[in-house]
């Protein structure tokens, strides 16, 4: 039985088996590697996938999609024609394409892949992944990280001395920044980061916005067609600047020709803020792992925007050293999860090895703490699972009843960074009942479980009686969008709380929050008291000592702020 790999991308998909010659890539229909990650939807009603669907996507907008990737694990629907879609269910259609091309390559039936996702997917995101798989028809055991994945088909794996290694993945949609190190035939994932909404496609939208601006264009004002033919032009100007100094745009929209010049040093300097968001996970990937940029033996690029000379450079001046391109960016994951697919198998052809991951997002649920008046105030964020901890990981919290007689506890599954449970992404709850008695003499072990393809368990036990509850998590928290945060944010910000609009309160407060967020273990703990303290310093609203505690807590923050030196 044939095992096959599948790097499910955000602009593109390729699928691999494992051969006597190692692990290949399998071309399509059309004698080609890469299929586009795109879908349509023809005149009769029958799905298009791959090259044809992103031909299509220009001439029927209204008909294609594309860059679903981002919104996997969301109930964001797709609507093509009359039918609508989500995205795991487009992403079905691409491994499906990819399987009937491996099966007429193989000439065999497929029913088992191993399927690649970036580092920083959540629950949901993989989840959806695996759905994905089995609407395809294929049974789904494994899933691979695209970093993991990549440092396999380096063949980092057989070598014999201990080595550390970060894989810098930029791809269509996402990036990821993962932090490895192998040792005795371990393949340590000692920490990842990333963004899940930064990709190439976003160095490709910096020309498209740009184009339209200098015709003093509008988005909204402008056809899907146009727009799509317009992005298609701003793709290959960007390739373009692979070999030239400057380029020259050329659109036809609304029956109207438009054309703009830009050199390098002007797609560089739009393009900026875009390197900036690029060095942020690398950083805190770097922190998590305790790690340097001198402990590093060697860096591996992953992803086609790898590709461009602009991010090439970027990544060379930032580690100070050349990274490894010995193997096309564009196939190094589909081939590192062929190598995967043939370790699942047990081939003797390979070394034996154990690969471990981390959890991704750091998993907890809501706690009550006391404030210095005395009172409990609701809704903190109590970490169980931290991020970058290696899976599989099982760890249990003990919490006990607030209130006399409290006869119910509401556990909250929660992911995310956020000092405040309202500022993480609600995964789940489970309400337990318990029995009645005095506060605090009532309790529940609260026990999260991780598995290595990313699914949590939560269970909760009832301490007194050994009643337990537990729930897989199923449901769909998705990403909040671009435009829903940019909203919150500004909500937020009109929300006045005297005296915290004193601009150093607040500054100091935001700086906790981003500590808070940047660390893991007690030193973070640590960080949520000291900010509890100067906000009921706050709440005293006595001026001298805010100023204080202001002083005494900036000091802690500059002191954990240099250590981590990048």
């Amino acid at each position: 039985m044939v095992i096959i790999g599948i790097d499910l991308g955000t602009t593109n998909s390729l699928v691999s088996y494992w051969s006597d010659n190692g692990s290949m890539i399998i071309p399509n229909s059309l004698g080609e590697n890469l299929t586009p990650s795109v879908v349509s939807v023809d005149d009769s009603g029958e799905i298009l996938v791959g090259k044809v669907a992103k031909e299509r996507q220009i001439t029927h907008p209204h008909l294609s999609a594309s860059v679903f990737k981002r919104h996997m694990g969301t109930k964001k629907y797709y609507k093509l024609g009359d039918k609508e879609f989500l995205p795991e269910e487009l992403s079905s259609f691409i491994i499906r394409a990819l399987k009937e091309d491996a099966e007429h390559y193989l000439k065999k039936e497929i029913t088992e892949a191993v399927i690649s996702v970036p580092a920083y997917f959540s629950d949901a995101q993989r989840k959806a992944t695996k759905r994905a798989g089995e609407l395809a028809g294929l049974k789904v055991d494994r899933l691979i990280t695209e970093p993991t994945a990549a440092a396999l088909a380096y063949g980092i794996h057989q070598k014999s001395a201990d080595t550390k290694f970060l894989v810098f993945d930029l791809g269509g949609g996402t990036f990821d920044v993962s932090v490895l190190e192998l040792f005795d035939d371990v393949m340590e994932v000692r920490a990842v980061a990333g963004d899940n909404y930064l990709g190439g496609e976003d160095f490709t939208d910096v020309l498209v916005t740009a184009f339209l601006k200098y015709h003093s264009l509008e988005r909204e004002n402008i056809s899907e067609k146009s727009y799509f033919t317009l992005k298609k032009e701003a793709e290959i100007a960007k390739r373009e600047f692979n070999d030239k100094k400057a380029v020259t745009m050329t659109c036809k929209m609304e029956n109207e020709t438009h054309e703009m010049h830009i050199d390098i040093e002007k797609y560089e300097s739009l393009v900026k803020h875009l390197l900036n968001k690029l060095r942020e996970p690398i950083e805190r990937a770097l922190k998590d792992a305790s790690l340097h940029l001198s402990d590093l033996e060697h860096i591996l690029l992953v992803g086609g925007a790898t590709k461009l000379p602009i991010i090439r450079s970027f990544v060379s001046k930032l580690f100070g050293k050349l990274a490894y391109i010995n193997i096309n960016p564009d196939e190094v994951v589909a081939l590192g999860a062929g190598v995967q697919a043939e370790l699942k198998g047990k081939s003797s052809c390979l070394k034996e090895m154990i690969l471990t991951d981390v959890c991704p997002y750091t998993l907890g649920t809501s706690m009550s703490v006391k404030k210095s008046q005395g009172f409990y105030e609701p809704g903190h964020f109590l970490p169980i699972i931290e991020r970058n901890t290696i899976i599989p990981v099982s760890k249990t919290e003990r919490l006990y009843t607030l209130y006399d007689n409290q006869k119910l506890l509401n556990v909250d599954i929660l992911q995310g960074e956020s000092r405040l449970s309202k500022d993480n992404i609600f995964l789940g709850e489970l309400n337990v009942p318990v029995p009645s008695k005095p506060a605090g003499e009532e309790a529940i072990d609260i026990r999260f479980t991780y598995d290595i393809n990313g699914i949590l368990e939560v269970e909760v036990t009832v301490v007194s009686t050994g009643v337990k509850k537990s729930i897989v998590i199923e449901k769909e928290p998705g990403h909040m969008p671009k435009e829903e945060i940019a909203q919150r944010l500004k909500e937020l910000s009109h929300i006045k709380i005297h005296p915290r609009d004193n601009h150093e309160n607040m500054l100091l407060i935001a700086r906790g929050e981003r500590l808070f967020e940047e660390i893991t273990g007690e030193e973070r703990m640590e960080i949520s008291r000291l900010l509890r303290e100067f906000e009921d310093a706050l709440d005293k609203q006595d001026i001298n000592i805010i100023k204080e505690e202001r002083k005494k807590l900036k000091d802690i923050f500059d002191t954990i702020d240099t250590k981590g030196d990048f």
